[in-house]
C-alpha cells in the first residue's frame, strides 16, 4: 500500500476505536471487603414550580423516626391509621398495595431473575413503596398523600389472583371530612406489565389550592444487575409531548437535574438497564410533567442514578372530578412498549436516531426474533446471524480482497518507484498514481467494506447491550450470559487507561482472528507494527463489551479468514495484467490521474 492507503486505514481505525471508547461502558468495580459496588439509592427531593415544597436540602434523605410536619386542619387525622396490605398475582407479576399511603410497596416480575436468581422487584421498599399524589392544601400546608393512611373495604393480606382475561379492581379512599374525599380505584388485568390508576375527587374545591395536583413516582426503580455501575450509564429519565422526546440524565457525581416540562406530556418515564417504569395519562389529560435526578456518589467510587418522575393534572374546581394514568412496570421489550403508546419504545438504547437505530430496530431486532423463533439458543442465533451477513457483504469483501491481492503485487513495482523518485516526492505520487489507474487497481476499494460494516456494527452494539432477550441467555461453557463480558480470568493487577481487572474469552478469540487477518492481508514490511497494535488494541477495547456482540466479530472473523484463504487460493496464481485504456471507467482513479503529467518509469 502507499501512504494514502494506509493513512486511511489508520484514520478508520481511529474512529472505530475512539466511537467504541466513548460508548464502552465504565469498568466494573470490584467488591472491597464484600460490599459491591451497588449504591444504596438516596431520594430526590425538588421544589415544584406550582406545587409549593417544603425547602429540603437537595440531597437530604428524609429520616423515618423525625416528626412528620402538622399537615392542617383537613388532613391531619389522616397521618394516622390501620395499614392493609393488599395482595394482586397474574400471570406476569405479584404486586402488593397498602392503604399507608395507597402506595404500590412491590412489584415482582415472575419471569425476570436478577444476577443472584432472585425475582427482580422494580419497586423501592426502602421508601414504603410509591405512587403518591401531591398538592398544596388550602391552608397552605404541602400534601404528600404517601403520608396519610387510606381506607379499604377488602380485609388485610387479601389476596387477588387473576388468570385468562380476568380484571380486578378496587377502591383505596381518603376521607378529608364529611362528603370531602380522594378516591383511588386500582385496576389490574392479568396478561398487563401495567395497572390503571383512577384519582377521583370528590367535593375539595376548597381543600386543594392551585387547580392542580400531581401523580408521582418518587424513588425511581431498583437495579436488578451485578455490575450496578453499568447499570447507572443506562440509567435516565424521558418526557415525550408533542412528538419530541426529551432526555434528563444525572451522569456526573453529586448531580442534582431538574426539568419543568408545561403542555400536554404524552407520557414520563424513568429506567435502569433492562426495566422501566413510566406513567401514561389519558390523552390531553395532562399539564405538564417534573423530573428530577439526582446521582449519588457512593462507597468505593460507586454512584447511582435515581430519578423522580411526575404528572402535572389540572384541577377544574368541580364538585367531582376524574382522571386516569396507566402505570407501567416492565421489561424493555420492544413489542411490550409499543403496545401501550406507539412512542413509549424510544426509551430503549437503540442507537443514534438518523442511522444506527433504523437499522436495530427494522432489520437487527426483528431479524434476531425471527431467527429465535426457529433457534430457541440465542448464541447459534448470533453465529447463524454472522453468516447471513458475512453472505449478504460477500460481493463486497469479495472485490475488497481482490483488489488488496492486486495491491500486494503492485508493490515490487511501487518499491522500485518510491526509491527512484525518492527525492521527488510529487513525481513519486504522480508515478503511484499512474499505476493504479494504468493496472486498474483502487486504493480505496478495501475500505468500502468496512465503512458499511461500521453502522452495523453500532447497531449491533447498541441490541446486544439493551435487548433484554439477551440478557441471562446461556451459550455454551463458560458463556452463561450474552449481554455481558464472559471472565475467563482475573487478572492480579489493572491494565492501565481500559482499567481491565478481567479478561474475556470471546475477546481474545476475536483479537486472535483479527491478527490472524492482518497478518494474512499485510506484506509491506513498514506496516508490522499494525499487524500486532490494532488486534491488541481492539481486544482491550472490546473486553469490557457483552459477550454476544464479541461472538459475533469472533465468527465473522473466522469466516473473512476462510473467505480471505479461498479468494488467495482462486487468484493467488493470476498475472498481473494491465487495463485497456478503452475499457477504463471514469471512476475515482480516472478523476485523480487524468490532469497528472505522464512520468516514465
Amino acid at each position: 500500500m502507499d501512504k494514502q492507503a494506509t493513512l486511511g486505514f489508520i484514520l478508520i481505525g481511529l474512529v472505530l476505536i475512539v466511537w467504541l471508547w466513548l460508548q464502552a461502558p465504565p469498568p466494573s468495580q470490584q467488591r472491597v471487603n464484600g460490599v459491591d459496588s451497588a449504591r444504596i439509592r438516596e431520594p430526590a427531593m425538588k421544589d415544584s414550580a406550582r406545587i409549593e415544597r417544603p425547602k429540603v436540602a437537595e440531597n437530604a434523605v428524609p429520616s423515618s423516626s423525625s416528626h412528620p410536619e402538622p399537615l392542617g386542619e383537613f388532613f391531619d387525622h389522616l397521618a394516622q391509621g390501620n395499614e392493609k396490605v393488599i395482595v394482586v398475582k397474574t400471570d406476569l407479576f405479584t404486586a402488593e398495595v397498602t392503604t399507608k399511603g395507597g402506595l404500590i410497596r412491590k412489584w415482582e416480575l415472575q419471569k425476570y431473575t436478577t444476577w443472584d436468581m432472585h425475582p427482580v422487584q422494580l419497586v423501592d421498599y426502602d421508601h414504603s413503596g410509591d405512587l403518591s399524589i401531591l398538592f398544596n392544601s388550602s391552608d397552605g400546608k404541602f400534601i404528600n398523600t404517601r403520608n396519610l393512611y387510606f381506607e379499604s373495604d377488602l380485609p388485610n393480606w387479601k389476596t387477588i389472583e387473576l388468570t385468562g382475561d380476568q380484571t380486578y379492581s378496587f377502591d383505596l379512599v381518603l376521607p378529608i371530612a364529611e362528603g370531602r374525599r380522594i378516591i383511588k380505584r386500582l385496576t389490574f388485568k392479568n396478561g398487563r406489565y401495567s395497572f390503571d390508576a383512577e384519582m377521583r375527587f370528590v367535593n375539595v374545591d376548597k381543600v386543594i389550592s392551585g387547580f392542580e395536583y400531581q401523580v408521582a413516582w418518587e424513588h425511581g426503580i431498583r437495579y436488578a444487575e451485578q455490575n450496578s455501575v453499568d447499570e447507572s450509564s443506562f440509567a435516565m429519565a424521558y418526557e415525550f409531548s408533542g412528538g419530541e422526546l426529551v432526555e434528563v440524565d444525572a451522569s456526573n457525581d453529586g448531580e442534582v437535574v431538574k426539568r419543568d416540562f408545561t403542555g400536554t406530556a404524552s407520557w414520563v418515564a424513568t429506567r435502569n438497564k433492562y426495566f422501566a417504569v413510566a406513567l401514561l395519562p389519558e390523552e390531553g389529560k395532562s399539564e405538564g410533567a417534573e423530573i428530577q435526578g439526582v446521582a449519588v456518589p457512593q462507597p468505593h467510587g460507586g454512584i447511582k442514578e435515581n430519578y423522580e418522575i411526575g404528572l402535572k393534572m389540572p384541577l377544574k374546581g368541580r364538585s367531582e372530578e376524574t382522571a386516569r394514568v396507566t402505570v407501567f412496570l416492565g421489561p424493555l421489550d420492544y413489542k411490550i412498549l409499543k403496545s401501550y403508546n406507539e412512542s413509549l419504545y424510544e426509551i430503549m438504547s437503540l442507537g443514534a436516531a438518523w442511522i444506527i437505530r433504523p437499522i436495530s430496530e427494522y432489520v437487527l431486532m426483528p431479524l434476531f426474533q425471527f431467527l429465535h423463533y426457529l433457534i430457541p439458543n440465542f448464541g447459534l442465533v448470533i453465529i447463524v446471524f454472522s453468516i447471513i451477513i458475512k453472505v449478504a457483504l460477500h460481493p463486497l469483501t469479495k472485490t475488497s480482497m481482490k483488489s488488496m491481492k492486486r495491491m500486494q503485487a503492485l508493490q515490487p513495482m511501487m518499491t522500485e518507484i518510491k526509491e527512484k523518485y525518492k527525492d521527488d516526492p510529487q513525481k513519486m505520487n504522480q508515478s503511484v498514481m499512474n499505476l493504479y489507474k494504468e493496472y486498474g487497481v483502487n486504493p480505496a476499494a478495501g475500505c468500502l467494506p468496512l465503512l458499511l460494516q461500521m453502522p452495523i456494527l453500532f447497531a449491533l452494539y447498541a441490541v446486544f447491550r439493551s435487548a433484554i432477550g439477551l440478557r441471562q441467555a446461556h451459550f455454551v461453557w463458560w458463556i452463561t450470559d450474552l449481554s455481558i463480558p464472559d471472565t475467563v480470568v482475573t487478572l492480579p493487577f489493572t491494565i492501565p487507561f481500559f482499567g481491565i481487572t478481567q479478561l474475556s474469552g470471546l475477546a481474545l478469540a476475536m483479537g486472535i482472528t483479527m491478527f490472524v487477518q492482518q497478518k494474512m492481508t499485510t506484506t509491506d514490511p513498514r506496516q508490522k507494527a499494525m499487524v500486532w497494535m490494532m488486534p491488541i488494541m481492539m481486544t482491550l477495547l472490546f473486553n469490557s463489551f457483552p459477550s454476544g456482540l464479541n461472538l459475533y466479530y469472533f465468527v465473522f472473523n473466522l469466516l473473512s479468514i476462510g473467505q480471505q484463504m479461498w479468494i488467495n487460493k482462486q487468484h493467488g496464481t493470476e498475472p498481473l495484467r494491465k487495463v485497456d485504456p478503452k475499457k477504463r471507467s471514469g471512476g475515482i482513479m480516472e478523476r485523480l490521474t487524468r490532469d497528472l503529467p505522464k512520468v516514465k518509469r
